[in-house]
């Protein structure tokens, strides 16, 4: 059988022997890989996941460089890796940004100002995305909270995050000081040069009142359990019905979103009546520097070196842990994936994702959502008709695989070869064609993802899964492996997004996406009886690099990672069941070390090393566990990894059979 530790690089030095799974499976799976890795210069976080995209990067960048200089995908590259134009360009390059923002009269001047900022990707105090309303069949837009330049509204009421409240704060003045510097003969586009047009003299007072803007609207924004509620964030909303004291209409014109589109998905009312407050109430001088920071955090990537450097300092050191930034050539095709991904996946899927591949992930598939049909059948907590609508919705789950059934077409899109155009094409190129969609029925086979992502989704309001080709590569799925390794792999991928079907959020929407209670009142009882012995499980498990660091006060929160446990756990626990069919299928004994190498795959999948600076961000913005919870966490909930290993009490994966949590 293929042995999933076969990774571990043979050269590294000598250490004490390794734990047993019995006492750690993920260190004894990735313990001398992690104590002896080094994270590349220009990341804060590797592992698994990450050398599947540092691959498929390297697949994508052979398909840009390869392509013809004057395509579509070779003018957008080009223009990128222009470096001399960009500096040539240098803060003229903002003028077209800056223009409406420094020419606004009043309030609703500004506020139509950022709607036209906003179609050509800059966002404003409101973001949105268009997608299948909960209610309907037709495509609705969603409006949520933004307007912040940390990562959470935590960073600016927590004491924990006061340090990096500070560093934010001087981050933004020395952007504002580049930006000064940098006037020095630039375009005059409003009748004064840039300095003079907004108040940045003094940089450090211009950063503190485009902070206090910041607390202002963070003050009004929903926590991350809150804006979790799948319930609580859907509110159909007529336009002309937001709250008064923001041009809404105004806003939204600018856009090309009109009344005639129907209503809007408000996911934070509340908050738009914050924003509503401070629109009224904050100077007009406040929020216009608000507004150029915003343009700057937006472009700071595609203007010269000083601003990519001092943005890198901020977000990739200090928010993250980086030490370099990333090479120019992996900026450049992640801009062409922004831009055009499916076009660039297109010819990814051609060179790298060969047929046998996806009709082998079909069969996987099927073998999950068979022992999903078989867990859910043998529930002890769940009455007859709640389960029969759970096999519903089952049966109509739709698994996307590879890559969508239709490609997406680019045509109308036609980049110049100068950066600054090309990215406002581009973001306007996309808008419209998100707001296009607005009040027609929704397509359900369209694909938010590109071919060439590592990752896998599910989306509630059309009841689907989607793998991308990129992530159906070892060690998440070999065709050339054993049973063992898949099914503990991408088999337990398969049943996490299949479970977030049935998660605590997710089991609020039918099989057809519609977001309705079909549960029996017992049943959800007896299931938040269960989630709730998760939330505590996973509560306050602080990960292994802070705890080290003596940062026990960063801990999980057990409420708002609930989502993805419970996909972890039905995830593992149905590849389990459905690997146990496949044994009896080829006539193979059921016997407790046959599970070992799928449980060791399961690890493996997991190996991860973060510096702490971004595992600290992440337990404030990530719904998922951190990864050594995620594997150690999980398997201790199963019965079979208890057998597979001989796990007793008192070893460190010991969870007494009472204490072990099964939903589904």
């Amino acid at each position: 059988m293929t042995n999933p530790t076969s990774e571990t690089p043979t050269d590294a030095p000598a250490q004490s022997t390794p734990p047993t799974p019995a006492q750690d499976l993920y260190r004894h799976v990735n313990g001398e890989w992690i104590d002896h890795h080094v994270i590349p210069a220009d990341r804060s976080v590797d592992g698994a996941f990450h050398i599947l995209r540092d691959r498929a990067e390297a697949d994508v960048r052979a398909i840009v460089e390869d392509a013809d200089p004057d395509s579509r995908v070779g003018r957008l590259y080009r223009g990128f890796m222009d470096v001399a134009a960009v500096e040539a360009a240098g803060v003229d390059a903002l003028a077209e940004d800056l223009a409406g923002i420094a020419a606004a009269a009043d309030h609703d001047a500004l506020a139509v100002a950022l709607g036209r900022l906003d179609r050509a990707g800059v966002g404003g105090a409101a973001a949105f995305w268009v997608e299948k309303d909960s209610s309907s069949d037709l495509a609705r837009l969603h409006l949520v909270q933004s307007g912040l330049g940390l990562p959470d509204e935590a960073y600016y009421r927590e004491e924990r995050h006061a340090g990096i409240l500070a560093e934010y704060e001087a981050h933004l003045a020395r952007m504002l000081r580049i930006l000064d510097d940098a006037t020095v003969g630039a375009r005059d586009f409003t009748g004064s040069d840039i300095a003079d047009a907004f108040d940045i003299g003094d940089a450090a007072a211009a950063a503190g009142r485009i902070l206090a803007v910041e607390r202002a609207l963070a003050a009004g924004h929903w926590d991350v359990v809150a804006s979790r509620d799948a319930v609580a964030t859907y509110n159909p909303t007529a336009i002309a019905d937001l709250p008064a004291g923001f041009p809404w209409a105004a806003w939204f014109a600018e856009m090309g979103v009109t009344a005639e589109a129907g209503d809007i998905i408000v996911m934070q009312p509340s908050y738009l009546g914050r924003v509503a407050q401070v629109w009224s109430d904050a100077d007009l001088e406040d929020l216009r520097l608000w507004a150029l920071a915003r343009v700057l955090r937006a472009r700071a990537a595609y203007l010269p070196e000083a601003f990519v450097e001092e943005n890198f300092d901020f977000h990739g050191r200090t928010l993250a842990g980086a030490e370099e930034l990333r090479p120019r050539w992996k900026r450049g095709v992640a801009f062409v994936e922004g831009a055009v991904g499916q076009e660039v996946g297109r010819a990814f899927v051609a060179r790298h994702f060969p047929p046998a591949h996806k009709e082998r992930m079909d069969d996987l598939v099927e073998h999950l959502l068979a022992a999903y049909r078989e867990r859910i059948g043998a529930l002890d907590w769940m009455t007859e008709d709640t389960r029969a609508r759970a096999l519903e919705k089952l049966s109509l789950f739709k698994a996307k695989i590879g890559y969508p059934a239709r490609w997406r077409s680019y045509e109308g899109l036609e980049p110049v070869g100068e950066l600054m155009a090309d990215v406002r094409a581009a973001a306007r190129f996309t808008h419209d064609y998100e707001v296009a969609k607005l009040g027609k029925p929704a397509d359900r086979d369209e694909w938010f993802a590109t071919p060439q992502t590592v990752n896998a989704f599910y989306n509630p309001v059309v009841n689907d899964i989607t793998f991308p080709a990129a992530i159906l590569r070892p060690p998440f799925f070999d065709p050339e492996a054993d049973d063992a390794a898949n099914y503990g792999a991408i088999g337990a991928v398969i049943g996490h997004e299949i479970g977030h079907g049935f998660d605590d959020q997710g089991s609020q929407y039918d099989g057809h996406g519609t977001l309705r209670q079909w549960w029996t009142d017992a049943d959800r009882a007896a299931f938040e009886e269960r989630t709730a012995t998760l939330v505590d499980q996973f509560d306050g498990l602080v990960p292994t690099g802070l705890r080290e660091l003596g940062r026990t006060d960063q801990g999980v929160n057990g409420r708002f990672t609930l989502g993805e446990n419970i996909g972890d756990l039905g995830g593992l626990g149905i590849a389990v069941v459905a690997y146990r069919n496949r044994l009896a299928e080829l006539g193979l004994p059921d016997e407790p070390d046959a599970y070992r190498d799928l449980f060791r795959s399961w690890a493996l999948v997991w190996r991860t090393a973060i510096r702490p600076e971004l595992s600290a961000q992440y337990l404030a913005v990530d719904p998922h566990s951190p990864a050594e919870f995620r594997c150690n966490q999980i398997a201790r909930n199963i019965d079979e990894f208890h057998a597979a290993f001989g796990v007793r009490p008192g070893d460190g994966m010991w969870l007494d059979p009472a204490e072990r949590v099964t939903i589904w």
